[in-house]
């Protein structure tokens, strides 16, 4: 049973053509995530990746109808990215940055908890369903599909709680890092 993100999941790429928006993209898409487009004002009507830019969240979630967003921008721009997403009906907000001033989370954070929407990091792997959808940083082949979840403050140590579980013979339902 998978938890916030699956094969169905519909996912935005906010940062999508800087260097590691379009590397880890580059990682999610090769997964199987599905990947809809990506964000990156200014640039928006473009391709990128074989995918359409966007040039706001607003726009990707009315046109790919993206579900979720996983956020690769610089840190002076990270809470205002995450609030574009929750403003737009983003439910699954998963920020990769890290470096983000406190006060910017802070108010960040307040803002996607009136959304109702879910925030992930900042400062974190991401989040992965094994077999279905890799959103984030993390090393996609340590993880093999079974029934154990796991949640971790430390990217390191969701690896090789997930390489422990798997080398007994089980797998993850999702990892939350």
């Amino acid at each position: 049973m998978s938890v916030l993100v699956n094969k169905n999941s519909k996912i935005i790429v906010q940062g999508f053509t800087g260097s590691e928006g379009t590397f880890h993209a580059t990682q999610m898409i090769e997964y199987g995530t599905n990947i809809v487009g990506g964000v990156t004002p200014g640039k928006g009507g473009q391709m990128h990746l074989d995918k359409p830019v966007f040039n706001s969240v607003a726009e990707a979630v009315r046109v790919a109808q993206a579900n979720t967003s996983i956020i690769f921008v610089p840190p002076a721009f990270a809470a205002d990215a995450i609030m574009e997403a929750a403003e737009a009906g983003i439910k699954v907000i998963i920020t990769i940055t890290e470096g983000i001033p406190i006060n910017d989370m802070t108010k960040a954070y307040a803002y996607v908890k009136n959304q109702g929407a879910i925030l992930i990091g900042p400062n974190c792997p991401g989040v992965i369903t094994p077999e279905e959808a890799k959103v984030g940083i993390m090393p996609g082949f340590v993880f093999k599909k079974g029934n154990v979840g796991i949640v971790s403050k430390s990217g390191t140590l969701t690896y090789e709680a997930s390489d422990q579980v798997v080398a007994q013979g089980l797998g993850i339902s999702t990892a939350i890092g």
